[in-house]
């Protein structure tokens, strides 16, 4: 269901914004978003309640926010959005024939390859996994949800840990299902985003974070599309990727106002839970690529079919579409202006092709 969320909607609810608007509502270009029940997803309902759309002639309308991935995919092929904010979901659903585009980051690292900021392994009391010796997740109950960017996270802490896949016993979970698990015993450990590692320690009394971040994999978040919108559509997402560009920089430069607008969008989600992830969560606010996202995304393909996740991959350059992320590049500088400079052999433009080393 679409979540009608219009700027003047969100003045009711306390953000107490003039309506600014430089054309009349009929003027503006209907545009229906999804994404997922996450702390990084954030820059889109901030880009809503900030005016940031409404600034580029759009009218977006946002769904109630998804488990995963996999569900906005879902919402994204039956039509009931336009776009969607996904990451590794985007892979398994490209080998299966979804025609997808990605068209800049809603969450990652143009800067650099390695990028995990937002994620952490958490584990229960007495389970002995430690974050100096990965082996001892050997045998334990790992949840994970798969398909997702955390099992992709999962995957490498197995892999840094010495051990084969068959090793751990991972278990297929939704992220909001995690804390529950954890605190039922059903689970020795999870993965996740945040903000759920971060609950999970307040949540289930001796619960610890072993691991946070560590450059493990390069994450993976892209704002999508099918192919045949994104064709027709140029003109819309360019200004879409504006006032998303616009509402990351305004993130960083407010995270706690930022993780009041968390609140929101993530039913019960504690206002302190969501400052502590929001100061994480900015480390990866970057809606740039460059070929270190064209890398990330061939490198997860490569993994997850090496290790029998995927049974076919495919060249990226034909899923990745940077034309409007980079005219937004070049158009608006300021909006970047902050973020770490791209290296020069990193850096890309119109027409960029990966070749993988």
């Amino acid at each position: 269901m679409i979540k009608k969320f219009t700027l003047a909607a969100a003045t009711a609810v306390a953000l107490a914004l003039p309506l600014t608007a430089s054309a009349q509502d009929d003027d503006l270009i209907p545009l229906n978003a999804g994404m997922v029940s996450s702390i990084d997803q954030l820059g889109l309902p901030i880009a809503l309640e900030q005016g940031f759309f409404e600034k580029q002639g759009l009218d977006v309308q946002i769904a109630n926010p998804y488990a995963t991935g996999v569900d906005s995919l879902n919402a994204l092929q039956s039509g009931e959005v336009d776009t969607v904010q996904v990451g590794v979901p985007m892979i398994g659903a490209v080998v299966r024939g979804m025609d997808l585009v990605a068209l800049g980051n809603y969450s990652g690292n143009a800067a650099q390859l390695g990028s995990d900021t937002t994620m952490a392994l958490v584990a229960a009391e007495g389970s002995g996994i430690t974050a100096d010796d990965l082996s001892t997740l050997k045998g334990k109950r790992v949840a994970a949800s798969f398909g997702t960017i955390n099992h992709l996270y999962v995957l490498a802490l197995i892999e840094a840990g010495g051990l084969e896949t068959s090793d751990v016993n991972l278990v297929n979970t939704p992220p909001p299902d995690m804390t529950v698990a954890l605190l039922a015993n059903g689970i020795d450990a999870f993965v996740g985003w945040d903000p759920w590692p971060i609950m999970a320690q307040k949540d289930v009394p001796g619960a610890y974070e072993v691991v946070r971040g560590g450059n493990y994999i390069s994450y993976l978040g892209f704002n999508v599309a099918l192919r045949d919108w994104v064709a027709e559509n140029g003109e819309t997402l360019e200004k879409y990727l504006a006032a998303l560009s616009e509402a990351d920089q305004w993130m960083r430069t407010n995270p706690d106002e930022a993780a009041q607008v968390a609140t929101r969008w993530i039913p019960g989600l504690d206002p302190e839970v969501a400052k502590e992830a929001m100061h994480y969560n900015i480390q990866q606010a970057d809606r740039r690529l460059s070929a270190n996202n064209y890398a990330a995304l061939h490198n997860a393909v490569a993994t997850l079919h090496r290790l029998g996740f995927i049974d076919a991959t495919f060249d990226v350059n034909e899923h990745i579409d940077a034309t409007h992320i980079v005219a937004v590049m070049e158009k608006h500088p300021e909006l970047f202006s902050d973020l770490p400079e791209i290296p020069e052999e990193a850096a890309i433009t119109e027409g960029y092709s990966f070749q993988p080393e």
